[in-house]
């Protein structure tokens, strides 16, 4: 199977996730790293799950649950989105629960999705913004040979001003 390796599984969003995407998405903590300034509902959650049912050209974007492959509970989330197919590039969001960090998940979710995006759909460019105090997701990026190629300055607001955020990019090898 292409979303699995001997320890997670990469799966499609499915209704019985509502409740855990309900709590990871209501967490006010995480919502500097998106665009989130208000807390979902059930119903929109609901609605969002149906949505992700299309396919990735249709819909431009894929969310992926992380589950831990021996006890099945999810551990974290990849999004794939602005896939833009006529520039070959898709920006790459990944997500892992505070108590799951630091187990290798990341690394191992990072792995297949890369596999995915260069060798099955053939795109050209994965790219990713991480905020410049993340130093735990900027090495993991660094260790898996993406290029930190610009910084935006005063990029996201927090809660003590503005912080800067890297862009880091990876491209398929021909």
């Amino acid at each position: 199977m292409l979303f699995q390796n001997e320890n997670i599984i990469l799966r499609a969003v499915e209704p019985s996730d509502l409740d855990t995407l309900y709590v990871w998405e209501n967490d006010i903590s995480l919502w500097v790293a998106g665009n989130a300034r208000n807390p979902y509902s059930r119903f929109a959650l609901k609605q969002y799950i149906a949505d992700f049912q299309k396919d990735i050209y249709e819909s431009r974007q894929l969310r992926l649950m992380i589950d831990h492959r021996q006890t099945q509970k999810s551990v974290g989330t990849v999004d794939l989105y602005d896939f833009d197919l006529h520039h070959s590039k898709i920006a790459l969001g990944l997500f892992v629960e505070q108590q799951y960090q630091g187990k290798g998940y990341a690394w191992q979710a990072l792995e297949i999705v890369e596999d995915y995006v260069f060798n099955f759909l053939k795109i050209n460019q994965l790219y990713v913004f991480i905020a410049k105090n993340n130093k735990a997701s900027r090495n993991i990026f660094e260790r898996k040979n993406y290029y930190c190629q610009t910084r935006l300055r005063e990029w996201i607001k927090t809660a003590d001003g503005f912080e800067d955020v890297f862009v880091y990019q990876k491209f398929r090898e021909m």
